[in-house]
């Protein structure tokens, strides 16, 4: 599923300029990759945009807050996850809000621990959803170890 979520930010400037979930589906299947994949990367797509229109919480945490993690969380993020979240908050990329949306989206995974390298393509697809800019060091950061990764045939150039 990661995999396909970097191809999208690959191959869309904007969340906006994604094709609807059924001709997105197609494309990429065309593009090689495997059905079930695809399924689960438009399932956690769409709790993504289900997260990015609805509306604001009518109170949020206070910048220099401390958040603090339920059992749940603490499991599932482990301490390099939950460090590098708060390394983003203090470098300013993220504020509390989209702390906490990276955070619902990581524990919609059936994963029971979330590994940073998966953790920072959640940050990166949050990002591009949210239209942010991101810096080109914090997207060095996000995109080195998925790239890494990539095997040519995966990301074809359109």
């Amino acid at each position: 599923m990661f995999d396909i979520l970097v191809y999208l930010f690959e191959n869309y400037v904007h969340a906006d300029a994604c094709p609807e979930p059924a001709q997105l589906a197609r494309k990429l299947t065309a593009a090689g990759f495997e059905e079930e994949e695809i399924t689960d990367a438009l399932e956690w797509l769409s709790g993504l945009r289900q997260l990015s229109d609805g509306e604001r919480p009518a109170q949020c945490a206070r910048a220099g807050s401390l958040r603090i993690y339920a059992d749940d969380e603490l499991v599932r993020l482990g301490v390099e996850c939950r460090g590098f979240l708060l390394f983003l908050e203090n470098a300013g990329i993220l504020d509390a809000e989209c702390r906490e949306v990276i955070i619902e989206r990581a524990l919609a995974l059936d994963d029971p621990e979330i590994e940073l390298e998966n953790l920072k393509v959640i940050v990166l697809m949050v990002l591009w959803q949210q239209d942010r800019p991101i810096n080109g060091l914090i997207l060095d950061e996000l995109l080195n170890e998925a790239l890494e990764d990539e095997e040519p045939a995966t990301f074809p150039v359109h």
